[in-house]
């Protein structure tokens, strides 16, 4: 099969349907980028798992599919709430069980609006006598050249998050030591004034129940990582004094299914800034029903910029680390923002 015959699409009828408009509306006033990226990371999530599912079930038709992560969602021009907004997905890459798909958001029209491009990795799943497995998937065929490039972009994108996770155990270059201390010095004046990073905290608690359950007794991460969004935007808000909008998803790992019944743990984090940019750390922590076993589900780094009602970008003050953990948050953002800056030239 090749990888253009495994194309799916689907429209959200903003256009059309009042209801649904007003749904994913911010606010109910005229505002410029007024609409609920929450709510787009759950469609998202979904048309990932409906792309994936399609070619799974032509091999497995018992199978399911799971999100494993989610790459490098930039925002590229703000979404218009009132017009239809369209998701073109495709398969990217087969792996063994893992399928990427590259998934383009746009708003068809004169003019088009591109929002963003982003890829899912998702990992195909079944079950027999209860236990669950992976199975083993055909590859794709790549005949054109868009299928290939396509085909070595997932590649690269993946060999990239490796190089990425295991640069955060290097130690700090002579330039990130000096960016660190210079911090730390900061702090120890008695007229400090600055914001502590160990301050920039938000939480939440929440039940799993049956009305979030997508495969069978476990709940749909896309409502997972909406909630883990909705919460990191109002911490943004710690930092940036106009209005905090969404730049980039800089990364979503899915490490832990959440069941039903489960307790959840939200915890946001303001980890780093620069300019007018502000990185937001997410985990979900998952606590089994009888209390017996926890668990970290997933964990996100979102990026949010500090704009006017013209979405003009605005400063925002510094934040100043002062423990270990908190200087490796900072330094694991700081070089995750650099990586986001050096391949979408953001600033």
């Amino acid at each position: 099969m090749r990888a253009n015959e495994t194309s799916h699409y689907q429209t959200l009828s903003l256009g059309s349907d009042p209801h649904l408009r007003r749904r994913h509306m911010v606010v109910t006033e005229e505002l410029q980028g007024n609409l609920r990226f929450g709510l787009l990371l759950e469609t998202l999530d979904l048309v990932a798992e409906a792309t994936a599912l399609k070619y799974v079930n032509r091999f497995y038709p018992e199978a399911r599919v799971v999100t494993a992560a989610i790459d490098d969602i930039f925002i590229r021009h703000a979404a218009d709430v009132n017009r239809d907004i369209s998701f073109q997905a495709k398969i990217n890459h087969v792996g063994r069980s893992s399928i990427v798909v590259g998934i383009r958001v746009e708003q068809p029209g004169e003019p088009a609006n591109h929002i963003a491009s982003c890829h899912f990795t998702m990992v195909a799943r079944s079950w027999k006598d209860g236990e669950e497995f992976s199975v083993a998937l055909p590859p794709l065929e790549y005949l054109d050249e868009n299928e290939i490039r396509r085909a070595e972009k997932a590649v690269v994108s993946r060999e990239q998050h490796r190089k990425q996770q295991a640069l955060l155990s290097e130690p700090p270059s002579r330039e990130e030591f000096s960016m660190m201390n210079a911090l730390h010095l900061a702090q120890e004046g008695e007229a400090f004034t600055g914001l502590r990073a160990g301050k920039l905290v938000a939480d939440a608690w929440e039940r799993m129940y049956p009305e979030q359950e997508n495969v069978p007794q476990k709940i749909f991460g896309g409502y997972l990582i909406r909630r883990a969004y909705e919460l990191s935007s109002i911490c943004s808000e710690l930092v940036a004094p106009n209005r905090a909008i969404v730049a980039a998803v800089n990364r979503i790992n899915f490490f832990h299914p959440v069941r039903l019944g489960d307790k959840l743990h939200y915890t946001s984090r303001i980890v780093y800034t620069s300019e007018s940019f502000v990185c937001v750390e997410a985990n979900i922590e998952r606590i089994s029903r009888d209390r017996s076993s926890k668990a970290l589900s997933n964990s996100c780094l979102f990026t949010f910029a500090n704009v006017d009602n013209d979405l003009r970008h605005l400063p925002v003050p510094p934040i100043y680390p002062a423990t270990y953990a908190e200087d490796d948050r900072y330094l694991a953002a700081h070089r995750s923002f650099r990586a986001l800056v050096e391949h979408h030239a953001i600033i």
